[in-house]
């Protein structure tokens, strides 16, 4: 008997002796259950017929996560109870959850955006978790010529700052209304040289975005204004709550801004196109 209430005595100390965090935490971090973002629906997209398109122009437009009104994409770098950033979520759709798919460039230099290249699991680990060369020193700590060893490289949220995106401006005589689709999403990484100077910006993969609409409409981000009315990525991206700069439109060359103009005449050349469209809809609906 004594021997059985020992037992009893030993397990009961080895319980309270566990760490917290092995423990179930059933902690409220806040003053009610959040619900409503958690089990919100995606809002289908008004059908289109081809008879009704008056005017369609396909343009590829560039988000600055350095930009103040872009931030609620790059924050919080490490994820947190109620909120990820936005490559946080997409990782966890594409690697935990399977429920996307990412596209690869291709085998071209200038990179294929038209969702030809479905990634395996392996590609896609090894493009979020690259490896790098680095030299070999000896035990003087010179570097041994010829000699290189690889080291694991993973891209985390902090390196992406900035996001592409494909979309189609659409006009429809129907509703006489203009739809602005996005088509696709491409987070982009820096290519930099020997001296760390960026010489490029690659995508890293690219997502079909109607695919996206279903992991982004419970995705919330964060409310400057209101922390009970925060909305989720899929309205930020539906409702235009983001700044970009136009990089390409569709044209007989296939070439983008970069490739004719540089500094101020690039920025110059994005606005032109966007003051383009927009008399594009003014004339179209005056009467």
């Amino acid at each position: 008997m004594k021997a059985l209430v020992h037992l009893f005595l030993i397990v009961g100390i080895s319980v309270m002796a566990m760490p917290a965090a092995s423990q179930v935490s059933t902690v409220l971090d806040g003053a009610y259950v959040k619900e409503t973002n958690l089990t919100k629906r995606v809002v289908p997209y008004p059908a289109l017929r081809e008879a009704d398109v008056m005017y369609v122009r396909r343009i590829w437009q560039d988000i600055d996560l350095r930009q103040k009104i872009n931030q609620m994409f790059y924050y919080p770098v490490e994820p947190i109870q109620d909120r990820k950033n936005l490559f946080d979520v997409i990782t966890y759709a594409l690697q935990t959850e399977g429920s996307l798919t990412a596209y690869d460039r291709g085998p071209t230099l200038k990179g294929d955006d038209e969702f030809r290249f479905p990634m395996t699991a392996a590609m896609l680990d090894s493009a979020l978790n690259p490896t790098v060369k680095s030299p070999v020193f000896d035990d003087d700590n010179r570097i041994i010529p010829g000699e290189f060893k690889e080291e694991p490289f993973p891209i985390t949220s902090d390196q992406i700052k900035k996001y592409r995106i494909k979309e189609d401006w659409v006009w429809d005589r129907q509703r006489s209304q203009r739809h602005i689709r996005i088509i696709g999403l491409a987070p982009l990484i820096e290519v930099k040289d020997d001296n760390g100077n960026v010489v490029a910006e690659n995508e890293l993969f690219w997502l079909y975005y109607p695919e996206c609409r279903y992991v982004f409409a419970n995705a919330e981000c964060y409310n400057y204004a209101n922390d009970a009315q925060r909305r989720t990525f899929e309205e930020i991206f539906q409702k235009r709550y983001f700044s970009s700069y136009i990089i390409k439109e569709t044209n007989v060359f296939d070439r983008s801004i970069s490739d004719y103009a540089q500094g101020l005449d690039a920025l110059l050349e994005s606005e032109r196109i966007k003051d383009e469209l927009f008399t594009i809809e003014h004339d179209l609906w005056h009467y």
